[in-house]
């Protein structure tokens, strides 16, 4: 069921794991700022500990995540409720009004240790939906089932890799960029419109009624490109804060989660 088969590596190969990377980087990096703001309302044994459950979590559900992608692959009225979450995260995004950060701080404030837990793991299983379903969207719907899981596999390691490797980086970009946010869910939101194209291809070979359209790939990629291009330009134009003060502000978040991991190796995730 989960056999694997390595793509050929071609322009839109490298291209997908190239989007991968950016998506990754910037939705595990929006992961890690929100899971340290959550936590902020706890004493401090406490935050280190809820905090290792997060992690933990993040995990965990990225490899369940990664497995399940599969079936998405596999069976289209399941790629037609991709693309609908995908839609409807990016104009979620847009719509609200406050900042991811504010409003995590607001969700999780007063809340108990375990109800904190809790609350971290459900954040968990949102940026694990979004970065599973994003890469599924991405694979070309003629690609054999098992190459396609396979770019999956390796995008699912690309974000626990970058949870820690490149999250200084990604976080600092963040922390000095926020509309970079806006950058990652403008690709999110033209991502879903191919899922949900290429799902009515899908439903049209069971449904012949249903109506079917192509994009065209050079559409696709050319669209793809011209938003990170243009979101990225309009991005870095209104820094939020200095480049030293994003950094340090990156390595306390950074720091504080390589002391939990620290601490687990040592048997210590409760502080004591």
């Amino acid at each position: 069921m989960f056999n694997l088969e390595m793509p050929p590596l071609n322009a839109e190969t490298w291209a997908i794991l190239g989007t991968l990377v950016l998506l990754e980087g910037l939705l595990s990096a929006d992961n890690a700022l929100v899971l340290a703001v959550m936590v902020r309302h706890l004493a401090g044994d406490l935050q280190r500990k809820a905090l290792a459950y997060g992690i933990g979590g993040a995990v965990v559900l990225r490899i369940l995540g990664v497995l399940l992608a599969s079936y998405v692959l596999e069976y289209w009225w399941l790629r037609a409720f991709g693309a609908l979450y995908l839609a409807y995260l990016a104009i979620s995004h847009f719509l609200k009004k406050g900042h991811s950060e504010d409003e995590a701080a607001a969700n999780a404030k007063g809340r108990g240790f375990w109800a904190t837990v809790v609350l971290l793991n459900l954040t968990d299983l949102a940026f694990s939906v979004d970065s599973i379903l994003a890469g599924v969207a991405l694979i070309p719907r003629d690609m054999p089932r098992e190459q396609g899981l396979t770019i999956v596999v390796i995008g699912g390691i690309i974000g626990l890799i970058l949870m820690r490797i490149a999250a200084t980086v990604f976080l600092r970009l963040l922390n000095r960029y926020p509309a970079f946010d806006n950058v990652a869910y403008a690709l999110v939101a033209w991502i879903a419109v191919k899922l949900g194209i290429e799902t009515l291809e899908a439903a049209h070979e069971v449904f012949p009624a249903v109506p079917t359209f192509h994009m065209p790939t050079p559409l696709f990629w050319g669209v793809m490109a011209a938003i990170a291009v243009i979101g990225s330009f309009l991005a870095t134009r209104r820094p939020a804060m200095s480049e030293a003060r994003a950094e340090v502000r990156a390595e306390q978040v950074v720091r504080r989660m390589d002391e939990v991991v620290a601490d687990a190796a040592d048997g210590r995730v409760d502080g004591r």
